[in-house]
């Protein structure tokens, strides 16, 4: 039997429901459904689009700069989400344990966070080119260059972050679990690899997801730091995808449709990646 408040809630629900599913549906789902029409069109305003089927993806797809940063994009991630996850883990572990002054290094750790893509992109372009001024070259030279000064920057601001989502899922390990297998004779590293890591699955996912996510699309510390220099080699997909639709006339229609592939692969990839790590969790 409903209680008075049940029933009230019955009543109403959709009336505090409804603010919350209009902004939804007018700031996500009309603009993803208006964005993946004009891909198939050929525009340079919403209100002049004209109908031409799957060209904008031919174009995109033949598009040899937009298959290289697809590419560059790809080891990019790769190579960010294992430092990234590695270096955080390694972090909050140490600051788990007893240390002087852990908590003043937590704050320093996480602070980059709190700086802004495209400042921190001219304050590395800075310091790299100041320490590379001393071969004569600069991160602009090759793509080589920009790709790790790219990673060195990614993982400067993102260890902190990841390291407060470690540190919390470290702290949810139960002690009486850790002290049961000392007990039992298991090894620090014992105790590490098969009862700690296990118990932090559910950190590594949501860790391992912001980073793959965050690789994909990450824009403004590509733009700060090398503007995809020389020619192009060091251009991610979101800067590739930026410039095809802003910086060549009547490829407005390619770069929708070049953002729209971009959508599907991060979708596909997150969710695999989610699905796998997922799996590992246990309970204790």
């Amino acid at each position: 039997m409903l209680t008075m408040k049940g029933k009230a809630i019955r009543r109403w629900w959709p009336l505090f429901v409804l603010p919350t599913l209009i902004s939804f549906l007018l700031g996500f789902i009309t603009p993803l459904i208006q964005g993946m029409y004009l891909s198939f069109t050929s525009f340079t305003t919403v209100s002049d689009a004209v109908w031409v089927g799957l060209k904008n993806y031919r174009r995109a797809l033949q598009d040899p700069e937009f298959l290289h940063a697809f590419w560059f994009t790809l080891l990019f991630t790769i190579v960010t989400t294992i430092l990234v996850n590695i270096l955080a883990f390694f972090v909050a572990y140490m600051f788990t344990k007893a240390m002087k002054g852990a908590k003043i290094f937590r704050s320093v750790f996480f602070m980059p966070n709190l700086i802004g893509g495209i400042i921190l992109g001219y304050i590395w372009q800075l310091l790299l080119n100041g320490v590379l001024a001393h071969w004569n070259i600069s991160l602009t030279y090759s793509a080589t260059y920009g790709f790790w000064g790219m990673v060195i920057l990614v993982c400067w601001q993102q260890i902190g972050y990841m390291m407060v989502i470690y540190i919390a899922g470290l702290q949810n390990v139960p002690n009486d679990l850790i002290e049961a297998a000392a007990v039992d004779g298991a090894s620090s590293k014992q105790i590490l690899y098969k009862i700690t890591i296990p118990m932090m699955m559910p950190s590594i996912t949501v860790c391992s997801f912001l980073t793959v996510t965050n690789g994909f699309k990450m824009f403004d510390q590509n733009l700060a730091l090398t503007n995809g220099e020389p020619s192009n080699s060091s251009e991610m997909l979101a800067l590739n995808i930026y410039n095809t639709f802003y910086g060549r006339a009547g490829f407005e229609g390619v770069g929708q449709a070049k953002a729209v592939i971009f959508l599907l692969v991060v979708a596909v990839i997150a969710i695999i990646q989610n699905r796998i790590t997922t799996r590992k969790e246990v309970q204790a």
